[in-house]
């Protein structure tokens, strides 16, 4: 490895770095609900993807995070829109357990979103015909498509 002491750490185009270091608004969500809600997604693995569903029975993106924060006490919009309105971009990608990833899918900006697990992992519920999963930031699919990461 070419840089041993930053095994376990995600690097992060300067891109985005700058994008997020731009940001006048600092993060505002407890850490504790935060990471209820990234508890509460986890749980959700194995449940089936489901265009504009909203429950166990079926998730899409926005869903996953809407509902994982619900049981974690926090009202979310429905929407991955809405979702980036409610948000504040990171400043310098210090990533927590809870936060928002949002992803550049099929031509279209910020069009999936995941929730940070820690240690480079996230979940989300990615498309037709597929589950709720775990998946790695650094997986050459997720690290050329991760636009942004935000924080409630």
């Amino acid at each position: 490895m070419l840089f041993p002491a930053l095994r376990g750490f995600v690097l992060i185009p300067l891109f985005l770095l700058a994008a997020c270091a731009s940001s006048p608004n600092a993060p505002v969500t407890d850490p504790a609900s935060a990471d209820r809600a990234a508890s509460s997604a986890l749980k959700m693995v194995g449940k089936p993807y489901r265009y504009g569903g909203s429950s166990p029975a079926g998730f899409d993106c926005s869903a996953l995070v809407q509902y994982s924060y619900k049981q974690a006490g926090v009202s979310l919009p429905r929407s991955t829109d809405d979702l980036l309105r409610t948000s504040t971009p990171l400043r310098g990608m210090n990533l927590r357990r809870g936060d928002l990833l949002f992803f550049d899918q099929e031509g279209k900006k910020k069009s999936h979103v995941g929730i940070y697990l820690g240690d480079g992992r996230f979940v989300h519920a990615p498309s037709s015909g597929k589950s709720v999963r775990t998946d790695r930031l650094d997986s050459p699919y997720w690290k050329k498509h991760l636009a942004e990461a935000r924080r409630i």
